[in-house]
């Protein structure tokens, strides 16, 4: 993936890639008007510039010839008159940069938010096969990107060529064989720092990629700190960063080579240009064919031309980079979502009545690795069965196909008679409550993670699903109660706190069909008896799926289903399943008393 992100950097600029960058100016037809005036400000601003050169050379004239035949033949009207137009300038700029920020601000939030959107939507093979930090990378650096190029880059890009474009026109007519010298002379300068400027961007975008290889590092260490730690990797890692910096620093260096051997011609040969234009400029002087103050315009308004002619390429380089951002994100946009995969069935009730059918799955990222193969059972509303088996087994598995996190190969599952993909996805899951065995709460408070299973929920609510849950005894020993922050990942509440949290979630949701992944394994023995009491008035008259490890939690259920690489391969209650010795469940129950 790191290769692909490298390739997306920078794009040729071309008729197809263009229309790709513009899809993204449908989130700125709302703001077309600020974004014409900005355009507008832009242009006369560019226009009122060219007048400064002109009358420069103009006050200059009058200044050695008080007798010449010209409009303004006062200094004081002239410099009046370019005071006022540095004055129109900063009025226009003082626009254009206000319409714009109008325009980037507003179009790029709305960016954000239907990419968030869409990543929200996108099922769970997409995140299978994606890195976080890159996700993370499209929301924030792309679309920064695109924000950049549409108020700065095609701004200065409008304005440059505008310059350029009215520059060389105000030149041929004020001073045409001035103009065609320094025509001779200057794109061949150009064509030279256009190819040695290339090859310094090429060394530029090696030492933004090593970086980015080196940023990943920290990435992985920094989210992964308590493993690097347990295994006393520290050394190893600061090595390994080491490593990628080195590397990073030799290209930097070999690239700020070439650029000061780059920045050295460019001076002799930009200097040089100069010196020949202005040679020729003051011979025609010197023969009456051009006056001294027709001379200075010639030459500020060449610094003008000079200047949009660098910034183009520049802006070109700018274009590119925007380019691929704009592939990167409309690639995620135009991607299917979830609940574009499904049909529409919203008017329903759910009684819990599960079956599989011969169901087969292999994940979408190992299609070669089969790990459901002809599974079949069904659970019966108010039912609580429990699946058990080794790790790797298929057990997560077949609660991730029930909440319809990826799609079936072969065989269907349904819910009350009804294919569980004929339901609308929403819909569908707002019947399912799951509590986890990585339990994951979100950087806000206590009650905030608590009602996630129910937004809109009172506070007795809340304060009700606690205390079913044996929460409330910890909340309320906090001085902030219910409105104590947990921090990311709720790394501020220990492992069982965590567990009963995720459990009041449960409760306050009070789904039709609940799913246990082992909610009991990180509780001390007192908390599991309280807790394990909660969740039989939990499961109570609800459909019940428990993932299990501990086999000691799942005496009473109403059945086992024993899995063993991707097959059933034993069912029955636990007191039947123990009454046949030489089964896999049997030698479980006896493993695992061992280990104790």
């Amino acid at each position: 993936m790191q290769k692909k992100e490298k390739d997306l950097d920078k794009k040729p600029v071309n008729r197809q890639t263009l229309r790709q960058l513009l899809g993204i100016y449908r989130f700125m037809l709302p703001y077309q008007g600020y974004f014409i005036g900005g355009l507008a400000c832009l242009f006369f601003s560019s226009i009122v510039t060219l007048a400064f050169p002109y009358l420069t050379g103009k006050l200059i004239d009058v200044a050695t010839a008080p007798n010449a035949d010209w409009l303004l033949k006062d200094i004081d009207t002239i410099a009046a008159v370019l005071i006022g137009i540095l004055l129109v300038q900063s009025v226009f700029s003082f626009l254009r940069v206000y319409f714009f920020a109008q325009v980037s601000e507003r179009s790029m939030a709305e960016v954000r938010k239907t990419l968030y959107e869409k990543f929200m939507s996108l099922p769970m093979t997409f995140f299978d096969s994606r890195r976080t930090g890159e996700l993370v990378s499209r929301i924030n650096a792309d679309v920064s990107f695109l924000q950049t190029t549409f108020t700065i880059t095609l701004a200065e890009t409008f304005r440059q060529l505008s310059i350029l474009i009215f520059g060389l026109g105000l030149l041929f007519w004020l001073t045409p064989q001035l103009t065609v010298f320094m025509l001779a002379i200057v794109p061949l300068l150009a064509v030279v720092g256009l190819f040695f400027g290339k090859y310094i961007r090429k060394l530029s975008k090696e030492t933004q990629d090593k970086l980015a290889d080196s940023n990943i590092v920290v990435e992985e260490t920094l989210q992964s700190v308590s493993m690097v730690k347990a295994f006393t990797n520290e050394t190893y890692e600061t090595a390994r960063y080491a490593k990628t910096l080195a590397e990073t620093v030799r290209i930097a260096l070999n690239s700020a080579n070439y650029r000061g051997a780059f920045i050295s011609f460019m001076i002799t040969a930009v200097f040089g240009a100069i010196v020949a234009v202005l040679w020729y400029g003051t011979r025609m002087v010197q023969a009456g064919e051009l006056t001294f103050g027709e001379l200075t315009s010639f030459v500020i308004n060449t610094m003008f031309i000079g200047g949009s002619i660098g910034g183009l390429g520049d802006m070109y380089g700018q274009l590119q980079k925007a380019v691929g951002s704009s592939d990167r994100v409309m690639e995620i946009l135009a991607l299917e979502s979830e609940t574009e995969l499904t049909s529409q069935k919203t008017d329903y009730q759910v009684i819990g009545n599960i079956f599989y059918q011969n169901v087969q799955f292999a994940y979408p990222t190992r299609k070669e690795v089969e790990v459901l193969k002809n599974v079949n059972f069904e659970i019966k509303k108010g039912e609580k069965i429990a699946l058990v088996g080794q790790s790797g087994a298929g057990k997560s598995t077949i609660v991730q196909l029930l909440m319809r996190f990826y799609p079936i190969d072969q065989g269907e599952i349904r819910l009350d008679g009804q294919r569980i993909t004929d339901y609308d996805l929403r819909s569908y899951r707002s019947h399912i409550g799951i509590v986890p065995q990585e339990v994951i709460l979100f950087g806000g408070t206590i009650r905030e993670n608590i009602a996630y299973g129910k937004p809109n929920a009172t506070f007795e609510e809340i304060r009700q699903a606690a205390q079913q849950a044996y929460a409330l005894e910890f909340i309320e020993k906090f001085p902030e109660q219910f409105e104590t922050v947990v921090g990311e990942r709720g790394i501020k509440l220990s492992g069982g706190q965590r567990q009963r949290i995720a459990i009041a979630r449960a409760i306050l949701k009070n789904p039709e069909i609940l799913i246990l992944d082992e909610a009991t394994s990180s509780l001390d023995a007192e908390s599991e008896y309280w807790v394990q009491e909660a969740l039989k008035t939990l499961m109570k008259n609800r459909t019940t799926i428990i993932i299990a490890h501990r086999l000691a939690t799942i005496r009473e259920v109403d059945r086992i289903y024993v899995l063993d690489k991707g097959q059933i391969i034993e069912q029955g209650t636990h007191e039947s399943l123990l009454e046949n010795t030489e089964g896999v469940y049997s030698n479980l129950i006896k493993f695992q008393l061992t280990e104790a």
